[in-house]
Protein backbone atom coordinates (compact mmCIF):
# COMPACT_ATOMS: atom_id res chain seq x y z
CA UNK A 1 0.00 0.00 0.00
CA UNK A 2 1.63 3.21 -1.54
CA UNK A 3 1.73 5.65 1.86
CA UNK A 4 1.39 9.44 -0.41
CA UNK A 5 3.31 11.93 0.79
CA UNK A 6 1.37 15.13 -0.57
CA UNK A 7 -2.15 15.25 -1.99
CA UNK A 8 -0.31 16.31 -4.89
CA UNK A 9 1.48 12.85 -5.50
CA UNK A 10 -1.78 10.94 -4.65
CA UNK A 11 -3.46 12.67 -7.07
CA UNK A 12 -0.87 12.24 -9.97
CA UNK A 13 -1.43 8.53 -9.12
CA UNK A 14 -4.65 8.20 -9.10
CA UNK A 15 -5.12 9.76 -13.05
CA UNK A 16 -1.70 7.76 -14.00
CA UNK A 17 -3.20 5.08 -12.82
CA UNK A 18 -6.23 5.83 -14.84
CA UNK A 19 -4.92 6.33 -18.16
CA UNK A 20 -2.66 3.02 -17.58
CA UNK A 21 -5.63 1.24 -17.00
CA UNK A 22 -7.31 2.48 -20.13
CA UNK A 23 -4.65 1.63 -22.06
CA UNK A 24 -4.02 -1.95 -20.43
CA UNK A 25 -7.93 -2.39 -21.60
CA UNK A 26 -7.35 -1.25 -25.30
CA UNK A 27 -9.71 1.56 -24.44
CA UNK A 28 -7.52 5.04 -24.67
CA UNK A 29 -9.88 7.45 -26.53
CA UNK A 30 -11.53 10.58 -26.17
CA UNK A 31 -14.53 9.03 -24.64
CA UNK A 32 -12.89 7.46 -22.09
CA UNK A 33 -10.68 10.18 -21.61
CA UNK A 34 -13.20 12.42 -20.42
CA UNK A 35 -14.63 10.19 -17.75
CA UNK A 36 -11.30 10.20 -15.75
CA UNK A 37 -12.30 13.54 -13.77
CA UNK A 38 -15.59 11.88 -13.04
CA UNK A 39 -13.87 8.44 -11.89
CA UNK A 40 -11.79 10.50 -9.75
CA UNK A 41 -13.74 13.62 -8.29
CA UNK A 42 -17.38 11.79 -7.66
CA UNK A 43 -20.81 13.72 -7.99
CA UNK A 44 -21.06 14.14 -4.17
CA UNK A 45 -17.22 15.45 -3.61
CA UNK A 46 -16.66 18.58 -2.63
CA UNK A 47 -13.95 20.74 -4.03
CA UNK A 48 -10.94 20.83 -1.53
CA UNK A 49 -8.21 23.08 -3.63
CA UNK A 50 -10.47 24.73 -6.34
CA UNK A 51 -13.80 26.72 -6.67
CA UNK A 52 -15.17 24.05 -7.52
CA UNK A 53 -15.42 20.87 -8.46
CA UNK A 54 -16.08 21.43 -12.34
CA UNK A 55 -12.40 23.39 -11.54
CA UNK A 56 -10.68 20.33 -10.45
CA UNK A 57 -12.45 18.01 -13.01
CA UNK A 58 -11.15 20.61 -15.30
CA UNK A 59 -7.50 19.73 -13.77
CA UNK A 60 -7.34 15.90 -13.71
CA UNK A 61 -8.54 16.31 -17.40
CA UNK A 62 -5.36 18.21 -18.20
CA UNK A 63 -3.31 15.83 -16.29
CA UNK A 64 -4.74 12.49 -18.26
CA UNK A 65 -4.14 14.24 -21.77
CA UNK A 66 -1.00 14.93 -20.78
CA UNK A 67 -0.31 11.51 -19.46
CA UNK A 68 -1.64 9.53 -22.01
CA UNK A 69 0.81 11.68 -24.64
CA UNK A 70 -1.80 13.93 -26.11
CA UNK A 71 -1.44 18.16 -25.93
CA UNK A 72 -3.03 19.30 -22.49
CA UNK A 73 -5.99 21.58 -22.58
CA UNK A 74 -9.38 21.75 -20.35
CA UNK A 75 -11.14 22.39 -23.64
CA UNK A 76 -12.50 18.95 -23.56
CA UNK A 77 -14.25 19.82 -27.29
CA UNK A 78 -11.35 19.72 -28.86
CA UNK A 79 -9.98 16.85 -30.65
CA UNK A 80 -6.91 14.99 -28.93
CA UNK A 81 -3.80 16.03 -30.77
CA UNK A 82 -0.51 13.89 -30.04
CA UNK A 83 1.78 16.28 -29.08
CA UNK A 84 4.47 16.58 -32.09
CA UNK A 85 7.86 17.91 -30.21
CA UNK A 86 9.38 14.89 -28.31
CA UNK A 87 12.57 16.65 -26.93
CA UNK A 88 10.04 18.94 -24.62
CA UNK A 89 8.95 17.16 -21.93
CA UNK A 90 7.66 20.52 -18.95
CA UNK A 91 4.11 21.49 -19.58
CA UNK A 92 1.76 24.03 -18.06
CA UNK A 93 -1.58 22.46 -16.98
CA UNK A 94 -3.49 26.13 -17.92
CA UNK A 95 -6.64 24.64 -15.70
CA UNK A 96 -4.09 23.95 -12.48
CA UNK A 97 -2.01 27.69 -12.99
CA UNK A 98 -3.13 29.93 -9.91
CA UNK A 99 -1.81 32.69 -11.12
CA UNK A 100 0.25 33.56 -7.88
CA UNK A 101 0.97 37.35 -7.43
CA UNK A 102 3.83 38.53 -10.08
CA UNK A 103 5.43 41.64 -8.32
CA UNK A 104 8.44 40.42 -7.01
CA UNK A 105 9.15 43.03 -4.50
CA UNK A 106 6.09 44.86 -2.47
CA UNK A 107 6.20 47.55 0.59
CA UNK A 108 4.62 45.91 3.46
CA UNK A 109 2.47 47.65 6.35
CA UNK A 110 5.47 47.55 7.95
CA UNK A 111 6.26 50.87 6.41
CA UNK A 112 7.13 54.07 8.76
CA UNK A 113 7.39 56.16 6.10
CA UNK A 114 10.36 57.76 7.00
CA UNK A 115 12.10 60.77 6.82
CA UNK A 116 15.11 58.83 5.40
CA UNK A 117 13.40 57.10 3.13
CA UNK A 118 16.78 54.78 1.99
CA UNK A 119 14.78 52.39 -0.45
CA UNK A 120 13.96 56.01 -2.73
CA UNK A 121 17.35 56.63 -2.72
CA UNK A 122 18.91 53.48 -3.39
CA UNK A 123 16.66 53.13 -6.61
CA UNK A 124 18.38 53.35 -9.89
CA UNK A 125 14.98 53.36 -11.84
CA UNK A 126 13.55 55.84 -9.59
CA UNK A 127 10.30 53.37 -9.16
CA UNK A 128 9.89 54.40 -5.42
CA UNK A 129 7.91 57.06 -4.35
CA UNK A 130 6.01 58.57 -1.72
CA UNK A 131 2.30 58.30 -0.95
CA UNK A 132 0.05 59.25 1.61
CA UNK A 133 3.10 58.78 4.19
CA UNK A 134 4.30 55.42 2.51
CA UNK A 135 6.41 54.44 0.17
CA UNK A 136 4.56 52.94 -3.30
CA UNK A 137 6.51 50.50 -6.16
CA UNK A 138 5.45 51.66 -9.30
CA UNK A 139 6.03 48.25 -10.99
CA UNK A 140 5.83 49.12 -14.50
CA UNK A 141 9.49 50.46 -14.20
CA UNK A 142 10.66 48.98 -11.43
CA UNK A 143 14.01 46.72 -12.09
CA UNK A 144 13.66 44.11 -9.68
CA UNK A 145 17.11 44.70 -8.28
CA UNK A 146 16.32 44.02 -5.03
CA UNK A 147 18.19 47.33 -3.61
CA UNK A 148 15.06 49.02 -1.77
CA UNK A 149 15.06 45.50 0.04
CA UNK A 150 18.56 45.52 1.31
CA UNK A 151 18.13 49.47 1.99
CA UNK A 152 15.21 49.23 4.25
CA UNK A 153 15.61 49.82 8.22
CA UNK A 154 12.10 48.02 8.73
CA UNK A 155 12.73 45.11 6.40
CA UNK A 156 9.29 46.48 5.44
CA UNK A 157 9.22 45.45 1.38
CA UNK A 158 8.70 42.09 0.69
CA UNK A 159 10.34 39.47 -1.80
CA UNK A 160 8.09 37.41 -3.49
CA UNK A 161 8.82 35.57 -6.33
CA UNK A 162 6.64 32.63 -7.90
CA UNK A 163 8.19 29.29 -6.97
CA UNK A 164 8.20 28.13 -10.55
CA UNK A 165 10.04 30.53 -11.68
CA UNK A 166 12.23 31.03 -8.73
CA UNK A 167 13.58 27.46 -9.18
CA UNK A 168 13.78 27.24 -13.16
CA UNK A 169 18.01 27.13 -13.75
CA UNK A 170 17.96 29.06 -16.68
CA UNK A 171 15.07 31.23 -16.67
CA UNK A 172 12.72 29.57 -18.68
CA UNK A 173 9.92 30.04 -16.85
CA UNK A 174 8.21 33.04 -17.99
CA UNK A 175 4.21 34.71 -16.69
CA UNK A 176 2.36 35.67 -19.51
CA UNK A 177 1.12 39.24 -19.34
CA UNK A 178 -2.25 39.08 -20.37
CA UNK A 179 -3.83 35.91 -18.52
CA UNK A 180 -0.72 36.31 -15.49
CA UNK A 181 0.17 31.94 -16.17
CA UNK A 182 2.80 30.54 -16.07
CA UNK A 183 4.55 29.63 -20.17
CA UNK A 184 7.61 27.64 -20.63
CA UNK A 185 10.13 28.52 -23.36
CA UNK A 186 11.56 25.41 -24.86
CA UNK A 187 14.65 26.82 -26.26
CA UNK A 188 15.61 27.44 -22.70
CA UNK A 189 13.69 25.06 -20.52
CA UNK A 190 16.21 21.95 -20.11
CA UNK A 191 13.53 19.26 -18.88
CA UNK A 192 15.04 19.26 -15.31
CA UNK A 193 11.64 19.53 -13.24
CA UNK A 194 12.47 22.22 -10.99
CA UNK A 195 9.28 23.97 -11.85
CA UNK A 196 7.37 21.10 -11.67
CA UNK A 197 8.52 20.16 -8.19
CA UNK A 198 8.16 23.78 -6.87
CA UNK A 199 4.87 24.48 -8.00
CA UNK A 200 2.36 24.15 -4.98
CA UNK A 201 -0.33 23.65 -7.44
CA UNK A 202 1.16 21.14 -9.07
CA UNK A 203 0.22 22.89 -12.44
CA UNK A 204 3.71 21.81 -14.07
CA UNK A 205 3.68 18.43 -15.00
CA UNK A 206 5.69 16.12 -17.35
CA UNK A 207 5.01 14.24 -20.28
CA UNK A 208 4.65 10.55 -20.14
CA UNK A 209 5.82 7.66 -22.14
CA UNK A 210 3.25 5.11 -19.99
CA UNK A 211 0.81 4.27 -23.20
CA UNK A 212 3.91 3.21 -25.34
CA UNK A 213 5.42 1.12 -22.23
CA UNK A 214 1.97 -0.77 -21.46
CA UNK A 215 1.50 -1.00 -25.12
CA UNK A 216 4.72 -3.30 -25.18
CA UNK A 217 4.12 -4.72 -22.61
CA UNK A 218 1.36 -5.92 -23.64
CA UNK A 219 2.64 -6.95 -26.78
CA UNK A 220 4.94 -9.46 -24.76
CA UNK A 221 7.51 -8.02 -26.18
CA UNK A 222 11.27 -8.10 -24.47
CA UNK A 223 11.07 -4.99 -22.36
CA UNK A 224 14.11 -4.75 -19.52
CA UNK A 225 13.93 -2.41 -16.85
CA UNK A 226 16.84 -0.33 -16.17
CA UNK A 227 16.31 1.26 -12.93
CA UNK A 228 18.18 4.15 -10.77
CA UNK A 229 19.86 3.88 -8.01
CA UNK A 230 17.67 6.28 -6.54
CA UNK A 231 15.01 3.34 -6.41
CA UNK A 232 15.73 2.45 -3.03
CA UNK A 233 12.55 3.72 -0.94
CA UNK A 234 10.28 4.57 -3.32
CA UNK A 235 7.91 1.48 -2.84
CA UNK A 236 8.43 2.17 0.61
CA UNK A 237 11.25 1.65 3.38
CA UNK A 238 9.66 -1.92 3.84
CA UNK A 239 10.38 -2.75 -0.15
CA UNK A 240 13.65 -3.88 -0.89
CA UNK A 241 15.68 -3.67 -4.49
CA UNK A 242 15.24 -7.36 -4.96
CA UNK A 243 11.05 -7.41 -4.27
CA UNK A 244 10.73 -4.71 -6.65
CA UNK A 245 12.75 -6.53 -9.30
CA UNK A 246 10.64 -9.54 -8.81
CA UNK A 247 7.34 -6.47 -9.21
CA UNK A 248 9.49 -5.66 -12.41
CA UNK A 249 9.40 -9.42 -13.61
CA UNK A 250 5.50 -9.97 -12.62
CA UNK A 251 4.72 -7.00 -14.81
CA UNK A 252 5.73 -8.62 -17.97
CA UNK A 253 9.14 -7.26 -18.02
CA UNK A 254 12.30 -9.75 -19.32
CA UNK A 255 14.46 -8.65 -16.93
CA UNK A 256 15.48 -5.65 -14.25
CA UNK A 257 19.66 -4.01 -14.53
CA UNK A 258 20.43 -1.43 -12.21
CA UNK A 259 21.80 1.33 -13.57
CA UNK A 260 24.53 1.35 -11.10
CA UNK A 261 26.13 -1.20 -13.07
CA UNK A 262 26.41 1.06 -15.77
CA UNK A 263 28.02 3.46 -13.35
CA UNK A 264 31.16 1.16 -12.49
CA UNK A 265 32.05 1.01 -16.57
CA UNK A 266 31.06 4.82 -16.63
CA UNK A 267 33.64 5.43 -13.56
CA UNK A 268 36.68 3.53 -15.32
CA UNK A 269 35.97 5.59 -18.39
CA UNK A 270 35.27 8.71 -16.38
CA UNK A 271 38.19 8.26 -15.09
CA UNK A 272 40.87 7.48 -17.87
CA UNK A 273 39.49 10.07 -19.89
CA UNK A 274 39.55 12.19 -16.83
CA UNK A 275 43.34 11.51 -16.74
CA UNK A 276 44.64 11.85 -20.75
CA UNK A 277 42.79 15.04 -20.51
CA UNK A 278 44.78 16.47 -17.36
CA UNK A 279 47.66 14.82 -18.97
CA UNK A 280 46.67 16.90 -22.45
CA UNK A 281 46.62 20.67 -20.63
CA UNK A 282 43.24 20.93 -20.00
CA UNK A 283 42.24 22.92 -16.33
CA UNK A 284 39.07 20.74 -15.79
CA UNK A 285 36.15 18.52 -16.86
CA UNK A 286 32.81 18.46 -15.94
CA UNK A 287 30.81 14.91 -15.51
CA UNK A 288 28.22 13.74 -18.03
CA UNK A 289 26.07 11.40 -16.16
CA UNK A 290 23.85 14.29 -15.26
CA UNK A 291 21.48 15.35 -18.12
CA UNK A 292 20.13 19.07 -16.32
CA UNK A 293 23.43 19.79 -15.50
CA UNK A 294 25.10 18.93 -18.78
CA UNK A 295 21.75 20.72 -20.79
CA UNK A 296 22.30 24.24 -18.23
CA UNK A 297 25.98 24.21 -19.12
CA UNK A 298 25.10 23.54 -23.16
CA UNK A 299 22.34 26.57 -22.43
CA UNK A 300 23.99 28.95 -20.13
CA UNK A 301 27.62 28.46 -20.76
CA UNK A 302 28.22 27.40 -24.36
CA UNK A 303 31.79 28.18 -23.92
CA UNK A 304 32.73 25.51 -21.62
CA UNK A 305 30.72 22.77 -23.50
CA UNK A 306 34.18 21.07 -24.65
CA UNK A 307 34.64 20.41 -20.78
CA UNK A 308 31.63 18.38 -20.48
CA UNK A 309 32.85 14.86 -20.34
CA UNK A 310 32.29 12.51 -23.54
CA UNK A 311 31.42 9.42 -21.54
CA UNK A 312 28.03 8.22 -21.39
CA UNK A 313 25.58 8.42 -18.44
CA UNK A 314 25.22 4.86 -16.48
CA UNK A 315 21.08 4.62 -18.05
CA UNK A 316 23.07 4.75 -21.59
CA UNK A 317 25.77 2.41 -20.71
CA UNK A 318 23.85 -0.49 -19.17
CA UNK A 319 21.08 0.34 -21.95
CA UNK A 320 23.81 -0.37 -24.94
CA UNK A 321 25.01 -3.33 -22.99
CA UNK A 322 21.51 -4.75 -23.02
CA UNK A 323 21.14 -4.46 -26.87
CA UNK A 324 24.34 -5.78 -27.44
CA UNK A 325 23.26 -9.09 -25.94
CA UNK A 326 19.33 -9.18 -26.89
CA UNK A 327 19.27 -7.47 -30.52
CA UNK A 328 15.59 -7.40 -29.68
CA UNK A 329 15.25 -5.86 -26.52
CA UNK A 330 13.04 -2.96 -25.55
CA UNK A 331 14.68 -0.67 -22.89
CA UNK A 332 12.85 1.37 -20.33
CA UNK A 333 14.86 3.73 -17.94
CA UNK A 334 13.33 3.88 -14.29
CA UNK A 335 14.44 6.67 -11.63
CA UNK A 336 13.38 9.86 -10.69
CA UNK A 337 14.06 12.05 -13.12
CA UNK A 338 12.41 14.21 -15.98
CA UNK A 339 15.26 15.02 -17.85
CA UNK A 340 16.57 11.78 -18.53
CA UNK A 341 13.00 11.54 -21.09
CA UNK A 342 14.39 14.22 -23.05
CA UNK A 343 18.10 12.55 -22.75
CA UNK A 344 16.98 9.21 -25.17
CA UNK A 345 16.39 11.87 -27.72
CA UNK A 346 20.01 13.07 -28.11
CA UNK A 347 21.18 12.37 -31.71
CA UNK A 348 24.54 10.80 -30.47
CA UNK A 349 22.96 8.47 -27.74
CA UNK A 350 19.88 8.06 -29.47
CA UNK A 351 18.32 4.58 -29.88
CA UNK A 352 20.22 2.74 -26.54
CA UNK A 353 17.11 4.11 -24.52
CA UNK A 354 13.46 3.52 -26.14
CA UNK A 355 11.34 5.06 -23.30
CA UNK A 356 12.10 6.55 -19.58
CA UNK A 357 9.53 6.40 -16.62
CA UNK A 358 9.57 7.76 -13.40
CA UNK A 359 8.97 6.61 -10.10
CA UNK A 360 5.86 8.02 -10.04
CA UNK A 361 4.76 6.51 -13.23
CA UNK A 362 5.95 3.08 -12.35
CA UNK A 363 3.55 3.27 -9.39
CA UNK A 364 0.64 3.98 -10.85
CA UNK A 365 1.49 1.05 -13.34
CA UNK A 366 1.72 -1.28 -10.68
CA UNK A 367 -1.18 -0.12 -9.57
CA UNK A 368 -3.12 -0.75 -12.63
CA UNK A 369 -1.18 -4.43 -12.93
CA UNK A 370 -2.45 -4.97 -10.08
CA UNK A 371 1.28 -5.58 -8.65
CA UNK A 372 2.09 -4.83 -4.92
CA UNK A 373 5.98 -5.12 -4.46
CA UNK A 374 5.54 -5.55 -0.90
CA UNK A 375 4.17 -8.52 -1.18
CA UNK A 376 6.38 -10.01 -4.06
CA UNK A 377 9.78 -12.49 -3.48
CA UNK A 378 12.94 -10.72 -2.51
CA UNK A 379 15.19 -12.18 -5.47
CA UNK A 380 19.18 -11.36 -6.16
CA UNK A 381 19.89 -7.87 -7.93
CA UNK A 382 22.82 -7.53 -10.20
CA UNK A 383 25.36 -6.56 -6.81
CA UNK A 384 27.02 -3.39 -8.69
CA UNK A 385 29.59 -1.89 -6.28
CA UNK A 386 29.02 0.43 -3.47
CA UNK A 387 30.47 3.37 -5.42
CA UNK A 388 27.94 2.79 -8.33
CA UNK A 389 25.36 2.42 -6.37
CA UNK A 390 26.57 5.85 -4.58
CA UNK A 391 25.69 8.04 -7.92
CA UNK A 392 22.31 8.61 -6.42
CA UNK A 393 23.78 11.34 -4.25
CA UNK A 394 26.02 14.22 -4.45
CA UNK A 395 29.31 13.38 -4.12
CA UNK A 396 28.56 9.79 -5.15
CA UNK A 397 30.75 9.98 -8.16
CA UNK A 398 33.83 11.89 -6.97
CA UNK A 399 33.92 9.05 -4.57
CA UNK A 400 33.68 6.45 -7.37
CA UNK A 401 36.74 8.48 -9.28
CA UNK A 402 38.56 8.71 -6.10
CA UNK A 403 37.93 5.17 -5.69
CA UNK A 404 39.56 3.98 -9.28
CA UNK A 405 42.44 6.70 -9.19
CA UNK A 406 43.42 5.32 -5.96
CA UNK A 407 43.10 1.70 -7.06
CA UNK A 408 45.06 2.89 -10.09
CA UNK A 409 47.63 4.97 -8.30
CA UNK A 410 47.66 7.72 -10.71
CA UNK A 411 49.73 9.97 -10.47
CA UNK A 412 47.04 13.28 -11.43
CA UNK A 413 46.30 15.12 -8.62
CA UNK A 414 42.01 14.86 -8.27
CA UNK A 415 40.71 17.82 -7.27
CA UNK A 416 36.64 17.75 -7.23
CA UNK A 417 34.45 20.89 -6.69
CA UNK A 418 30.93 18.86 -5.64
CA UNK A 419 28.04 20.91 -6.40
CA UNK A 420 24.19 20.30 -6.37
CA UNK A 421 21.28 22.56 -6.47
CA UNK A 422 21.27 25.56 -9.45
CA UNK A 423 22.87 28.02 -7.12
CA UNK A 424 25.70 25.93 -6.55
CA UNK A 425 26.12 24.96 -10.01
CA UNK A 426 26.24 28.50 -11.13
CA UNK A 427 28.49 29.76 -8.89
CA UNK A 428 30.53 26.80 -10.10
CA UNK A 429 30.60 27.11 -13.41
CA UNK A 430 31.08 30.89 -13.23
CA UNK A 431 33.78 30.15 -10.90
CA UNK A 432 35.01 27.82 -14.07
CA UNK A 433 34.25 30.27 -17.16
CA UNK A 434 36.58 33.01 -15.21
CA UNK A 435 39.46 30.36 -14.65
CA UNK A 436 39.10 31.33 -10.93
CA UNK A 437 37.41 27.74 -10.25
CA UNK A 438 39.55 25.46 -7.38
CA UNK A 439 39.63 22.25 -8.90
CA UNK A 440 39.96 20.37 -11.61
CA UNK A 441 36.70 18.44 -11.69
CA UNK A 442 33.01 19.62 -11.35
CA UNK A 443 30.98 17.07 -10.61
CA UNK A 444 27.50 18.60 -11.14
CA UNK A 445 24.05 17.51 -10.27
CA UNK A 446 20.93 19.77 -11.13
CA UNK A 447 18.55 18.48 -8.20
CA UNK A 448 20.06 19.45 -4.59
CA UNK A 449 21.02 16.21 -2.96
CA UNK A 450 21.70 14.15 -6.24
CA UNK A 451 19.31 11.95 -7.92
CA UNK A 452 16.94 11.03 -4.83
CA UNK A 453 16.41 14.78 -4.81
CA UNK A 454 14.84 13.70 -8.03
CA UNK A 455 11.14 15.69 -8.73
CA UNK A 456 9.48 12.85 -9.86
CA UNK A 457 10.35 10.40 -6.73
CA UNK A 458 8.24 9.25 -4.92
CA UNK A 459 9.85 9.67 -1.56
CA UNK A 460 11.44 12.60 0.10
CA UNK A 461 15.41 13.16 -0.14
CA UNK A 462 15.40 12.99 3.74
CA UNK A 463 13.26 9.64 4.03
CA UNK A 464 15.31 7.80 0.61
CA UNK A 465 19.17 8.36 1.56
CA UNK A 466 19.10 6.45 4.94
CA UNK A 467 17.70 3.57 2.14
CA UNK A 468 19.93 3.91 0.10
CA UNK A 469 23.39 4.01 2.17
CA UNK A 470 22.17 0.81 3.57
CA UNK A 471 21.52 -0.44 0.08
CA UNK A 472 25.14 0.28 -1.14
CA UNK A 473 26.29 -1.30 1.82
CA UNK A 474 24.94 -4.57 1.40
CA UNK A 475 27.40 -4.56 -2.20
CA UNK A 476 29.80 -7.17 -1.91
CA UNK A 477 32.07 -5.16 -4.19
CA UNK A 478 33.63 -2.82 -2.25
CA UNK A 479 35.88 -1.51 -5.41
CA UNK A 480 34.59 -0.21 -8.59
CA UNK A 481 37.24 -2.79 -10.51
CA UNK A 482 36.30 -5.53 -8.33
CA UNK A 483 32.37 -5.63 -9.70
CA UNK A 484 32.56 -8.72 -12.24
CA UNK A 485 29.81 -7.17 -13.91
CA UNK A 486 32.86 -5.04 -15.90
CA UNK A 487 33.59 -7.71 -18.18
CA UNK A 488 30.21 -7.34 -20.06
CA UNK A 489 30.77 -3.78 -20.74
CA UNK A 490 34.43 -4.11 -22.01
CA UNK A 491 33.30 -4.04 -25.69
CA UNK A 492 30.76 -1.69 -25.71
CA UNK A 493 31.13 2.41 -26.70
CA UNK A 494 30.91 4.33 -23.40
CA UNK A 495 31.33 7.28 -25.61
CA UNK A 496 28.71 9.56 -26.45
Amino acid sequence: MINFETPLKRLKYLVLKEVASLVKGNKLNKEELEKVPYKIIQDDDKAEYRCCVYKERAVVYERALLASGFVPTSNITLDLKHISDKDHIMYVLSAACDRCPIYKYSVTEACRGCIQHKCMEVCPANAISRINGRSHIDHDICKECGMCKKACPYNAIAEVMRPCKRSCPTGALEINSDSKKAMIDKKNCINCGACMAACPFGAISDRSYISEVIKSLCEKKEIYAVVAPAITGQFGAKVAVGQAKSAFKKLGFKDMMEAACGADAVTVNESNEFVERMKSGDKYMTNSCCTGFMSYIENKFPGEVSRISSTVSPMIAAARMIKKENKDAIVVFIGPCTAKKSEINRKSIKGAVDYVLTFEEISALMGAFGVEPEDCEDIPVDDASLYGRGFAQEGGLTSAIENYIGDKKCDIPFEPVRVSGKDEIKKAMTMAKSKRLQGNFIEGMMCQGGCIGGPAAMTQIMRAKPQLVKFSKQSNKKSVLSNENLRRFKEINLNR
